[in-house]
């Protein structure tokens, strides 16, 4: 019975419901991309979903996915003959007139958290669990995408673009991204981290592995008004000031230039728990713990937090919630394996169009992850028991009401 709650639910709602044509509308006119004439091409707006097909049909050629798409607008009765999208060059030529913009854009609008209170690790007590991590694609090896985009770090044999996301642990949505190329200098996990820190909400608590931290990027993220909860290496100085109930204790960072006897001395200020200059150091718990590895060997783990009072969230409460970052390779794998396919290149042989590309892929597996959550409440299930990629394939065979028609 929840099965075919569930199957109903997605095939009726499908992508129309989450990526409203007003939305796409307002998108395309915020990045100056309206239609400059009225027939004769393909109008910015079917462009817009038809970069939604070309993530959820990876597999097919253009003409194939045209032909879902035009088939899927003409049952709408909103289809103009003249549009005529027939040969692969006339997508490529719509693709290159519309640009990544649009896309982009329609993402940051409508890409919000998705997963309901009664969601399965969606929250921590008043927090919204959310996670940021990186990954790489793999793009057509073109002297255009080469020049753009450079090699992998392991200078393998296509040019690869490095993509950061912050994701929702109970849905597994993307809701913020920044992408640039993989070989650049200033294209790091962290630095395209930073310029999604201004970005995050009050009410989150995002995760964080060690390779994110830094004095810098921890004072970024937290003067967002989310809270943190963040793996930090070895090195990072940790003075225990005080040991609470719950097994963590209270400690301080110190701004990484801060040397001798200032950071003692702010240390010492912060034992005493004075207020301290936000600029150069900053209160903290901290907890830790140790895992065992694959070889049995154990390990240290030290997490950071900006939840500084242990009754909120105590310890061992906090240790188990860090593991939902883990839900965020999933996510990576949901957009990277089910959607693309494993192993498989972008289509895209241009710059533009491969960001354009992977806008549609992240638009396309949030839409997908927010379509599972209204299915899961509807059914009664926790989301993390539905199948991304069983929804996936829902989604492809109700292609007729994937997209909605065209307003007016």
């Amino acid at each position: 019975m929840a099965g075919q709650v569930l199957t109903d639910v997605v095939s009726l709602g499908v992508l129309a419901s989450r990526v409203p044509r007003d939305a796409v509308d307002d998108a395309v006119a915020a990045t100056g991309k309206e239609a400059r004439r009225r027939g004769g091409k393909l109008p910015p707006h079917v462009v817009v979903y038809l970069v939604m097909a070309l993530a959820l049909f990876a597999d097919e050629d253009y003409e194939e996915v045209v032909e879902r798409l035009t088939g899927a607008l003409r049952s709408w009765g909103s289809w103009d003959e003249r549009w005529e999208p027939s040969t692969k060059g006339a997508v490529t030529q719509a693709r290159h007139r519309l640009g990544p913009e649009p896309v982009a854009e329609l993402f940051s609008q409508v890409a919000v958290p998705v997963a309901g209170l009664d969601g399965g690790g969606a929250f921590l007590g008043p927090w919204r669990l959310m996670s940021i991590d990186g990954t790489e694609l793999d793009v057509p090896d073109t002297p255009a995408n080469r020049e753009a985009f450079g090699a992998g770090a392991n200078d393998g044999p296509f040019p690869k673009v490095r993509l950061v996301t912050v994701c929702e642990c109970g849905s597994r949505a993307p809701v913020l991204a920044a992408m640039g190329p993989s070989a650049a200098k200033g294209s790091g996990e962290q630095s395209l981290a930073r310029t999604l820190y201004p970005r995050l909400e009050e009410g989150w608590l995002l995760l964080a592995d060690r390779l994110f931290y830094g004095w810098d990027d921890w004072c970024a993220a937290a003067g967002s008004g989310a809270d943190l909860l963040w793996r930090v290496k070895d090195d990072v100085g940790l003075p225990v000031l005080e040991l609470l109930p719950d097994g963590s204790y209270r400690s301080v960072l110190v701004k990484t230039s801060v040397k001798g006897a200032r950071r003692a001395g702010l240390v010492e200020a912060a034992r005493r728990g004075e207020d301290l200059d936000p600029g150069v150091a900053r209160h903290v718990r901290v907890v830790e713990y140790e895992v065992t590895d694959r070889d049995g060997e154990d390990g240290l783990i030290a997490l950071v937090t900006t939840v500084t009072g242990w009754q909120a969230a105590p310890a061992p409460v906090l240790a188990s919630a860090y593991h939902s970052r883990w839900e965020h390779e999933t996510a990576n794998a949901q957009v990277k394996t089910v959607l693309r396919g494993p192993g498989r290149v972008l289509r895209s042989g241009s710059p533009d169009l491969v960001r354009q590309e992977i806008w549609g892929y992240l638009l396309t597996a949030w839409a997908v992850s927010a379509l599972i959550c209204d299915a899961a409440a509807a059914a009664w299930i926790d989301p993390g028991r539905v199948s991304f990629t069983k929804a996936v394939r829902i989604v492809r065979r109700a292609v007729g009401s994937a997209f909605p028609p065209s307003a007016g």
